[in-house]
C-alpha cells in the first residue's frame, strides 16, 4: 500500500469518526458507527450513521445514498460490519450486494456475537483492510468496546468546580459555580445518557430534578439514587418531575422500616432495587470506597451491571457530590470526565486530607479529548487512554 493511500485511508476514517460522532446518544445500546462510500474514481457517493436500536446501521445508509454508484468503489467504515441478524439484517449482505470493492476497518467487532464480518467479506472476493491505528475511532469506540469486555456501563463523571477546585460556594456567595452556557451543555449531554447517577446527599442538600430541560434530546434517562438505606424523601423533586425512570438503589437489611420506606417510595413512582455485593474477587478488587460505609464499592460494581443487563444502560453521567465521586474512581469505575471550572470564583477551605475531585482525575491520568470555553467557564473533556 502507497502512502498516499495510507494517508487517504486515515483521512477517510476520520471523516466517518466525525459523522458517527453525531450519533451520540442516538444510537446507544448499539455502538455509534459511521461510514463513507466512494465510487470507483474516488468520488465520495454515500455517508452515513448508525441510527436508533431497529434503524439503520451506517453502513445500510451509506450505501442507500450512494445507490449502484458504489459498484466497485471503496467504504470506510469506523467498526467491523455486523455478521448477524439482531433487529436489522447483517451489514456485510447489503455491503455483498452493493458490489463493494474494497473496505477499509477502523476498528474490530468486539461483540462475539456480531463477529466474522471480515472474514465473509474476504470470502465475496473483498479487499478488506484493518486501520486500527486512527485515535479518533479508539475513542469514538472505546466506550462500547469497554461496555463489551466488562459489563459495565461507560461512566462520564460531571462537575463543576470552583478556580481551586472545590465543589461547593462559600454561604454567602450563589451555589451555581458554573454559568448559563456551561448548564445548557449539562442538560444537553443529560438528554443524550441513558443513565444519570447521583447519591443520597446530593438528593437531601440539593433537591435536584436532573431532567433535561430546554434542549432537544436524543433520549430520556433513568435516574438512579444511591441511597442505601432509602432515605429519598416520596416529596422530592426528583419523584415529582416529569422524566425518565427514578431507581434507588439501597441495601435490603430486612428491617421493618426499611420496607415501610420503600412501600411509601413505590407508592410515589420510584422503583426501589435492592444491591447485593459483589461475589468473589470483584468484591475486593481495587475497592476501596464507600458511601458513608454503606454502600461498598463492590455493591457499585453490581448496581452498574444490573443497569446494562436490565435495563439496557450503555451510559451513564454522574450528578453528584465529592463522596461518591471519591468512591467511583477509587473503585476504578470512572471512564470519563467532564469538567466545568469557574474561573472567576471565591473558593472555601478544604481538608488537606480529601482529595479534591480534580486530584483524583489527575492520578486517573485520563487523555484530554477537548477542551474550550462556554462562557466565563473552561471545559474539558477527558476519558481513558485508548
Amino acid at each position: 500500500m502507497s502512502i498516499e493511500t495510507h494517508d487517504h485511508d486515515r483521512r477517510m476514517l476520520e471523516r466517518a469518526a466525525r459523522r458517527a460522532l453525531r450519533g451520540h446518544g442516538e444510537a446507544e445500546p448499539n455502538p455509534s458507527v459511521g461510514c463513507i462510500i466512494a465510487n470507483a474514481d474516488g468520488r465520495v457517493v454515500g455517508e452515513g450513521r448508525t441510527r436508533r436500536p431497529g434503524g439503520p446501521h451506517a453502513e445500510i445508509e451509506a450505501i442507500r445514498h450512494a445507490a449502484d454508484a458504489a459498484r466497485g468503489g471503496t467504504a470506510w467504515v469506523t467498526l467491523e460490519p455486523c455478521n448477524h441478524h439482531g433487529r436489522t439484517p447483517p451489514c456485510v449482505d447489503a455491503i455483498i450486494a452493493a458490489g463493494i470493492a474494497r473496505v477499509v476497518v477502523g476498528s474490530p467487532e468486539s461483540n462475539r456475537v456480531a463477529s466474522g464480518g471480515m472474514d465473509r467479506l474476504r470470502d465475496a472476493g473483498i479487499e478488506v483492510v484493518v486501520r486500527q491505528d486512527v485515535k479518533a475511532i479508539q475513542r469514538l469506540h472505546a466506550s462500547f468496546h469497554a461496555r463489551v469486555s466488562t459489563g459495565l456501563p461507560w461512566v462520564v463523571t460531571k462537575w463543576a468546580e470552583t478556580s481551586g477546585g472545590e465543589l461547593s460556594t462559600p454561604p454567602d456567595v450563589s451555589p451555581w459555580i458554573s454559568g448559563p452556557r456551561s448548564l445548557r451543555m449539562v442538560h444537553r449531554e443529560r438528554g443524550r445518557i441513558d443513565a444519570i447517577l447521583t447519591g443520597i446527599g446530593t438528593i437531601l442538600a440539593d433537591d435536584p430534578r436532573l431532567d433535561a430541560r430546554e434542549v432537544r434530546r436524543r433520549r430520556t434517562p433513568i435516574r438512579v439514587i444511591v441511597d442505601p438505606d432509602v432515605e429519598t424523601p416520596p416529596t422530592a423533586s426528583i419523584l415529582k418531575t416529569a422524566g425518565g425512570q427514578v431507581i434507588i438503589a439501597c441495601r435490603d437489611d430486612g428491617r421493618s422500616e426499611f420496607h415501610a420506606r420503600s412501600a411509601r417510595l413505590t407508592a410515589a413512582g420510584a422503583t426501589i432495587l435492592p444491591i447485593q455485593e459483589a461475589a468473589g474477587k470483584e468484591a475486593s478488587d481495587g475497592v476501596r470506597g464507600t458511601l458513608r460505609g454503606r454502600f461498598s464499592a463492590g455493591r457499585m460494581r453490581s448496581l452498574l451491571r444490573r443497569l446494562v443487563e436490565d435495563y439496557e444502560v450503555a451510559t451513564l453521567l454522574t450528578e453528584c457530590g465529592p463522596g461518591l465521586l471519591r468512591s467511583l474512581f477509587e473503585a476504578d469505575l470512572v471512564d470519563a470526565a467532564l469538567v466545568f471550572t469557574a474561573m472567576a470564583t471565591t473558593d472555601v477551605a478544604h481538608s488537606p486530607a480529601t482529595p479534591l475531585p480534580r486530584d483524583l482525575l489527575q492520578k486517573a491520568s485520563f487523555e484530554t479529548i477537548w477542551s474550550g470555553r462556554r462562557g466565563e467557564d473552561r471545559v474539558v473533556w477527558s476519558q481513558r487512554s485508548a
